[in-house]
């Protein structure tokens, strides 16, 4: 899959891809990837890629003119690939997108500066309006850069397991289940014998009620958004028999 980021900071991706994951998908070119400055599209002595914006304001506006000349490149190099514009007007990315995204064949990865990007850039030229979260970052590398990442997960034999992806907190709606390694006793915190215990079916079952229990006390509203399966709603009935009795046990005190 190709991954094309168009910046005004090309350097700001060399030590992006130069460590961990990313680095080694692009070593087993399961990715490829580069980082095109757009200031070479820009014309003139000096590179312009921003100016006033009509009608008054503070800031700057990133020009339509290199950064149009500077898809249209992109584009023309990779046949299919679809243009994303990382802004915080964009619809949220989430685990779901980051699946549907790595199903396409390429991206090319549009990262504003200053107040923005001209508005007709948009009208044609972008496939993909995409935030990370609500919060405004002094320009899109970053945002690439999570966007990126998080895709280039779901791509088959990036991450060395076949089912690596899929265990992934928000893979199934969830969290992931609680890690534990070496040493057993840390600072008087033991690991849970079952995942000493070598049962493999009592190990998964331990593991989908940490999943669902912290969900529900970190990010309960992910459960209002997906659709429980018997086991997982056996676990909530369970907690929520055990919270009765703790009530009930308080209020016969009183």
């Amino acid at each position: 899959m190709y991954f094309t980021v168009l910046t005004i900071f090309p350097e700001m991706f060399d030590p992006f891809w130069n460590y961990g994951i990313i680095r080694r998908a692009i070593d087993q070119q399961k990715i490829i990837t580069s980082a095109v400055n757009i200031r070479d599209y820009a014309g003139g002595r000096h590179q312009v890629t921003d100016d006033r914006p009509y009608g008054g304001g503070s800031g700057m506006v990133m020009k339509p003119e290199p950064l149009a000349a500077a898809i249209r490149d992109a584009t023309g190099q990779q046949t299919g690939a679809k243009t994303v514009l990382l802004t915080p007007q964009g619809r949220m990315f989430n685990q779901a997108m980051a699946r549907e995204l790595a199903s396409l064949g390429g991206l090319i990865l549009v990262c504003g500066r200053y107040e923005g990007v001209d508005e007709r850039i948009c009208h044609d030229l972008i496939d993909y309006e995409i935030s990370i979260g609500d919060f405004v970052l002094t320009g899109g590398e970053l945002a690439a850069m999570v966007v990126i990442d998080a895709v280039a997960r779901q791509i088959p034999d990036v991450l060395g397991g076949e089912d690596a992806a899929e265990k992934d907190s928000f893979s199934d709606g969830l969290l992931e289940h609680a890690h534990y390694t070496r040493p057993e006793n840390f600072e008087g915190h033991k690991v849970p014998r079952v995942l000493l215990s070598g049962h493999h079916r009592e190990i998964e079952k331990w593991r989908m009620e940490s999943s669902v229990m912290r969900t529900l006390l970190k990010r309960p509203d992910l459960l209002q958004n997906i659709e429980l399966n018997t086991e997982q709603r056996e676990i909530l009935a369970k907690w929520r028999r055990a919270i009765e009795n703790i009530l009930d046990s308080q209020v016969s005190e009183i």
